[in-house]
């Protein structure tokens, strides 16, 4: 065999053992697995023992693990947390690129001798970063972390302001003068990008989805809207990474955390396209450049410090404008200092229209080595620094005993609802718990229909579960009566909820929760939630929740607002509570106390009649929540005695659930 190899399978191998071996070996060696990579890619690259070439593989998957790299950063990051932190996340972005830029400009210029347009473009490489280390927090579940989102939301705003200079760079360069037309040509063209990329990736998703419930047919399809916004914003005059951060941010909500599809998304890109990319930048680095002469050593040394620096002052003097800790102004320090896509591609332009002498571009080389090396480091430092603290509130709290704590008996016995149903109680739980979720189907029949529907339906519950990693107790049970069946099976794994499907009503005389309900109601003081979904779960879009008057006195009170607030924030949808003045207080109160984030607003009501005005509201796309109460508990009141036939005439065709807290005895 001759070198570079040339055999398909013996370069895949070898990749493939690099994957594998490279962060075995540099964990050994206190060393992060991303420099690892890196500097194998250096190693076995043309410019080390020259084992592998950077053919069209490497640059085929080096460009989509870029981008895979900045879609995973955007899906992460839960859309409340985003804007939450929009104001400081700008403000980074705009120190990141000023502080770089303007302090780049007057050492290019007075300490390397460069022209200014030379100076500008230097710049620009100082002043943009690639968010190379970001596996780093997501492998320490950091992704929602003041710091982690301040640092990518900076990213966005300061790498497409370095590429305009860029832009402008190299147009003074070709037409000797600045062109105000081409940049609000620009301007124009991405705000008509956003608008239409903003508007139609939702829109097919949602339809998409409904159609589609295959975890492999939907990773195809939201790795293909990727490259289309990828595509779309090379087209015009973008950079294809911002393309693939934005389609992140439109498909968020789609792409629950606890799913799936999520989950594929994660291990593919972790395991091969982003490896793949970071050997590949590895393989770019020329260390023998440094050994050429002491320009190119005075001219690395000084681009590397300025990089550096530059960085560190921008994120520190965020940490003060913005009031962060030192630990997250460290983790946007190490996100914001490496170097990758866009200086590479700005080095390249440089050397190619003749505004970078070849010191200048070794010695970028060489910055970019080290900033991948300084940023997989830091981050890694101060990400475990921020989840040992984390950690260590969470274990000061009684998880047990706190109104967000469930442990869930998801009740089915239709193949067509379990899936949904088992969805719903994973998404109603807090992600952090761990507790084992019990698949329950109970019969009183040996008749084989009936058998067959019931332990499909445990299957698909069970799978469903899996998907999600969520560990579940299938349990197949005979009893004579139903609802003895399944309050003896609650207390057996001492649960916290039920979960089953609303009842269907088989003819005109049926009643609207039918007789299984009335008497699962009086036999269980455990938290009761029914639930009917004509749409995949992951499709709704907004939580439309009926307070009844005096709710706020029950006892699973805050129960049931933790299972919304869980629902709302692991799936991106809004909540709108529609309650009574007394009521509206203590729903801020446990909200704000218990450090729930997601996007909520209140509709107050006065009557009875304000409620059927707010109901009218409701789309084939919203979940109608209504918050029930037992005969004589304190919250039951003539409205809820209503509610049935109100339900049963006007939301036939709409996703309904019914919450019935528990109660004092449960």
């Amino acid at each position: 065999m001759t070198l570079p190899l040339t055999n398909p399978i013996a370069i895949f191998l070898v990749v493939l053992a690099i994957i594998v071996g490279a962060p075995l070996l540099f964990r050994r060696l206190k060393v992060p697995g991303l420099v690892g990579m890196i500097l194998a890619g250096v190693v076995i690259g043309p410019y080390g023992f020259n084992i592998l070439a950077r053919d069209a593989s490497f640059e085929i998957f080096g460009q989509v693990g870029i981008l895979y790299l900045m879609f995973l950063a955007a899906v992460e990051i839960d859309m409340f947390h985003l804007k939450s932190n929009l104001r400081p996340g700008i403000t980074f972005g705009l120190l990141t690129f000023i502080l770089p830029m303007a302090g780049g400009i007057f050492i290019s210029r007075y300490l390397m001798g460069a022209s200014w347009t030379t100076s500008v473009l230097l710049s620009s490489m100082f002043a943009s970063h690639t968010l190379i280390s970001y596996p780093v927090v997501s492998k320490f579940g950091l992704s929602n972390t003041r710091g982690a989102v301040t640092a990518v939301f900076g990213t966005i705003v300061a790498v497409l302001l370095a590429l305009l200079a860029l832009a402008e760079v190299v147009d003074v360069h070709t037409h000797g003068f600045f062109s105000w037309g081409g940049l609000i040509w620009l301007f124009v063209m991405v705000w008509i990008y956003a608008a239409v990329i903003g508007w139609l990736f939702p829109l097919l998703t949602r339809w998409f989805f409904r159609k589609v419930s295959d975890p492999v047919g939907q990773y195809i399809y939201i790795l293909a809207l990727v490259f289309v916004a990828a595509l779309l914003a090379s087209l015009i005059g973008l950079e294809a990474i911002l393309g693939a951060f934005y389609a992140g941010l439109v498909l968020n909500r789609f792409i629950p955390a606890r799913s799936a599809l999520m989950r594929n998304i994660s291990f593919v890109g972790n395991a091969i396209f982003i490896p793949y990319f970071l050997i590949g930048v590895g393989m770019l680095i020329n260390v023998q450049v440094v050994v050429q002469g002491w320009g190119v050593l005075y001219v690395a040394g000084v681009m590397t410090a300025t990089a550096l620096l530059l960085k560190w002052l921008a994120a520190f003097s965020a940490r003060f404008l913005c009031r962060l800790s030192a630990d997250d102004a460290s983790l946007m320090f190490g996100l914001s200092s490496g170097k990758a896509a866009a200086t590479i591609a700005a080095t390249m332009i440089g050397y190619q229209y003749g505004l970078l002498s070849e010191d200048m571009m070794n010695g970028a080389v060489v910055m970019i080595l080290i900033c991948c090396i300084v940023a997989s480091v830091v981050t890694e430092r101060s990400a475990k620094r921020i989840r040992m603290h984390l950690t260590e509130e969470s274990l000061k709290e009684d998880e047990i005993h706190s109104p967000g704590y469930a442990r869930q008996v998801v009740a089915v016995a239709n193949p067509l609802t379990a899936e949904g149903l088992t969805k719903m109680a994973v998404f109603m739980r807090a992600p952090e718990n761990s507790e084992q979720l019990t698949a329950l189907f109970v019969r009183n029949t040996d008749a084989r229909e009936a058998v067959t529907m019931g332990r499909n339906a445990l299957q698909i519950a069970t799978s469903a579960a899996a998907d999600m990693e969520i560990p579940v107790e299938e349990v197949e049970r005979f009893d004579l009566n139903i609802v003895a069946g399944l309050t003896n099976t609650m207390r057996e794994r001492k649960a916290t909820d039920v979960i089953l499907g609303l009842h269907h009503r088989a003819n005109m005389v049926d009643s609207f929760f039918g007789s299984l309900t009335d008497s699962l109601l009086a036999n269980t003081a455990k938290m009761v939630i029914m639930v009917r979904c004509f749409i995949p779960v992951d499709t709704l879009r907004k939580l439309i929740v009926y307070v009844p008057l005096n709710a706020e006195y029950e006892t699973g009170f805050h129960s049931w607002i933790a299972r919304i607030a869980n629902f709302a924030s692991q799936l991106g949808c809004r909540a709108v509570f529609c309650n009574y003045a007394s009521t509206q207080p203590y729903i801020e109160q446990f909200i704000r106390e218990e450090g729930y984030q997601f996007s909520h607003t209140f509709r107050r009501m006065d009557t009875w009649d304000d409620f059927i005005i707010l109901s009218s509201q409701v789309d084939d796309d919203d979940l109608l929540i209504v918050v029930g109460a037992r005969k004589g508990s304190i919250s039951r009141t003539s409205d809820l005695d209503n509610m049935p036939s109100f339900l049963g005439r006007f939301f036939k065709r709409h996703n309904v659930a019914i919450i019935y807290p528990s109660q004092f005895n449960a």
